[in-house]
């Protein structure tokens, strides 16, 4: 059955959208057409005026903004994070940004700091707790410094005091300028 019917949809820069529904609604499928992992069987999808598709992603040009644009933080970390140690997680976007290691290194650290996670850069992510994953999972999307997060049940198996942490880091990132669109049953 189609997962999605009838969406019309504009999403401007440094707007704030949740995106609400009950378990098996097509939020998730919804997040994956916007951030170009999945395509719509009938009608189109934009990003600043020209088609996302699957052909549009093959042009480098077009992809390396894309991916440098906009950024997803999935519903499962452990979906997202595929590195050796937590350092080399957060490093991994900006190294394919092609952005020198004196950077990379000054990103990686930034976000260790602000998410103060430092004590977890040379652990494995598979060792981490579930809220652990999930900030180390932010800090590797955030590391590409994207214009727009795609946030899938941000705050899905986290603690009520690290929920908390973690609105008021969207709340921070939407006051500097960050699109924001989050897909929640909460």
């Amino acid at each position: 059955f189609p997962a999605l019917c009838g969406i019309d949809l504009d999403i401007n820069e440094r707007e704030r959208i949740a995106l609400l529904g009950a378990n098996g609604s097509g939020k998730s499928s919804l997040l994956n057409i916007l951030n170009g992992l999945a395509f719509p069987q009938k009608g189109e999808i934009k990003f600043r005026g020209q088609r996302l598709s699957e052909e549009s992603l093959r042009d480098e040009g077009f992809n390396g903004l894309f991916r440098k644009t906009v950024g997803f933080v999935f519903q499962n970390s452990d979906a997202q994070l595929f590195s050796s140690t937590v350092w080399d997680e957060i490093a991994f976007g900006p190294i394919q940004l092609g952005l020198s290691r004196a950077e990379v290194e000054g990103r990686v650290i930034d976000l260790l700091k602000m998410l103060h996670i430092e004590n977890l850069s040379e652990r494995p992510p598979y060792q981490l707790s579930g809220g652990e994953k999930k900030k180390v999972a932010i800090a590797s999307t955030l590391a590409i410094n994207p214009d727009v997060l795609l946030l899938d049940e941000p705050t899905n198996g986290l603690d009520p005091r690290t929920q908390s942490w973690l609105v008021e880091l969207l709340e921070e990132l939407h006051r500097v300028g960050k699109t924001l669109v989050t897909a929640t049953h909460d």
